[in-house]
Parts: structure tokens; sequence; C-alpha cells
């Protein structure tokens, strides 16, 4: 894929990529937002509005109409205040409720060996740690990452136009990471580096047939490995009051079997997770503007590879069987 389309984005305002073009989108201020695109729908109406006044042909279905929504009215009123007694988010029996049923006796019982332990307090330390572009240490991994994606080119100076060929928002990359932090640079070089191969394929775009309008490779790779912190449920150690700051979620909880066998578990499910976006990126011949979808269908389908039986280890996983390719 050239680097000029992948330098392309969409003005938000867009979705048939034909009005307002630009090449040097702003960055973002947090990954909880979506980063490439948004849900919303611009169009022509198909319909007319109507006014109440124009569909309620006697005074009868209006007065009817109005203590049917005064009704429905006080039902939402007392259907919330009995969610936010039951389910409240400080209560363990609500954070239990909203569990599948054969997935409970799993989250009753996470008891870690010492060497769990350790690996997810290691884990949870190195997702609290923000990119800095003042700290010469997380230069040059930057720097390490150009290194690695363009072996034969000369690094850049840290602010250029350069980087945006490989899928940073603007000439600074350090305004892309956000939320992500410091572990999103971590995660991609690891993946340079163990599985040089799908990760030259992803950065070039070299597989099967793709769209005008492509995501941009490095910060799609900042959503990733914030997705995967959300999925595994790793920021729960600020959570003291419910399996003392343990992950919670199912996927969470298988993932720190898979961390025992192996410490760099989630860097190695998020190479997996990479390639596992963009087969299915490629299968809805997706672009731009769907990026979300994706990642999010993405997500499910790693969750339920997570409560397969016998997954002993990330190899076991199916979709690891793409990095194969």
């Amino acid at each position: 894929m050239p680097s000029a389309t992948l330098r392309r984005r969409l003005h938000h305002g867009d979705v048939d990529g034909k009005r307002h073009e630009q090449y040097d989108s702003p960055g973002f201020d947090s990954l909880s937002e979506p980063l490439l695109g948004n849900n919303h729908v611009y169009g022509d109406r198909h319909a007319e509005q109507y006014t109440l006044d124009e569909l309620l042909d006697d005074e009868g279905k209006k007065v009817r109409l109005h203590w049917t929504i005064i009704f429905s009215q006080l039902i939402a009123q007392w259907a919330q205040w009995l969610a936010n007694i039951v389910l409240s988010s400080g209560s363990v029996l609500g954070r239990l409720l909203t569990l599948p049923s054969n997935s409970l006796e799993k989250l009753l019982v996470p008891s870690l060996s010492p060497l769990q332990e350790e690996r997810l307090r290691k884990l949870q330390r190195r997702l609290q740690v923000p990119f800095d572009g003042s700290l010469v240490e997380h230069q040059d991994a930057l720097k390490q990452l150009w290194r690695l994606a363009y072996p034969d080119r000369e690094i850049p100076p840290l602010k250029s136009e350069l980087w945006k060929e490989m899928g940073w928002q603007g000439t600074d990359p350090s305004t892309d990471f956000r939320g992500g932090g410091f572990i999103s640079l971590e995660n991609l070089i690891y993946f340079a580096e163990k599985y040089p191969e799908p990760f030259q394929c992803l950065l070039h775009k070299q597989d099967g047939k793709r769209a005008e309008w492509e995501y941009p490779f490095a910060v799609a790779g900042i959503n990733i490995s914030f997705m995967l912190a959300q999925m595994l449920d790793l920021q729960s150690a600020e959570d003291q009051n419910f399996l003392a700051g343990k992950p919670r979620s199912v996927a969470g909880v298988r993932f720190l079997e898979l961390l025992a066998e192996d410490e760099m578990a989630f860097d190695n499910l998020y190479c997996v997770a990479f390639r596992l976006m963009d087969a299915q990126w490629l299968a809805r011949r997706a672009s731009y503007m769907e990026f979300n979808d994706v990642l999010k269908s993405t997500r499910t389908q790693l969750e339920r590879e997570l409560e397969l039986e016998d997954i002993c280890s990330i190899k076991d996983l199916p979709a690891y069987n793409l990095l194969r390719k």
C-alpha cells in the first residue's frame, strides 16, 4: 500500500471519502474514545418529521398518549431505582449477576501462585507508565521501532513527516500515545522482533485487497493495547474491594492461567490480536470509518477463544495460527 494512502484521513463529517480530505489529523485526548472514525451515520433524511399534533387526529388519542408517557416514565424510574440497589458498581452481587452462569465458578476461585502474583503486578505496573517524549529511554524506543520497521532507511528526527508513513497521525508520534502509554510502544517493538514477517505484512498492508481508506498501522496498534487491557480487566489493581485487585472478567481470569506459563503472555496476545484484527478487516472489506467496529468484533472473538477448553498457552488459541501465515 503506498505511503500516500496511509496518510490520508477522512474528515469525521464524511463517509463517502469525497469531501474534506485532510492529511494531518489532530491527536485524540483519550483511548476511551474511538481513535479512528465514529459510529455516526450522515446522509439525507429518508422520512419527514411530524409533530405529535399532526399524528394525533383527536383529543382522545392525545389524552391516552399523555398517560401512557407518564406511566412509562414511572416504570423506567422504578426500574432504574431497583437496578441501582441490586447492580450498583460497588456491589459484589451486582458484578456477579452480570456474569454468565457457567463462568461464575471460575471467577470465584482465582487463587494466584506467587509467580502469577508477581507477573500480574509487573504487567500492571507496565500499564501505568505513560509515554513521555522527553525521556531518552522513550525516544530510543521510538527509534528502535523505526529501525525494526525500516531497517534500510535512516532514522528521521523525532518530529518529521516521515513518521506518518508508519501510521502515526501527525509529525510527532508522542502525541498519539495518550491513554495507550509506553506499553503500547513496547508491544509494537515486541511484535516486530518476535514476529517480523507478520509485522512487515501488516505495516505494508501486503495481504488481500485493501481499502482505499486504510487504518493507520501505528495508531491501530495503540488501540489494540488499550483494548486488551480493558478486555483482560488489568486495571482492577486499583479496586482492592473485589477479589483483591485481580481481574474479574472471564477473559482476565483465563489470562492469569496463561500468564503462569508465559511471562510475555500479554505481548504475545497483542500480536495475535493485531493479526486477527487485520484478518477481520479484510474479511469485512472494511475501511477507515469502520475500524472501531472491527476492533469490537476482534475483542469478541478473543474472548470466545480464551474461554475454550484446553487453552494452556497463547499458542493454543485458534487465532495464533494467523501468525504462522
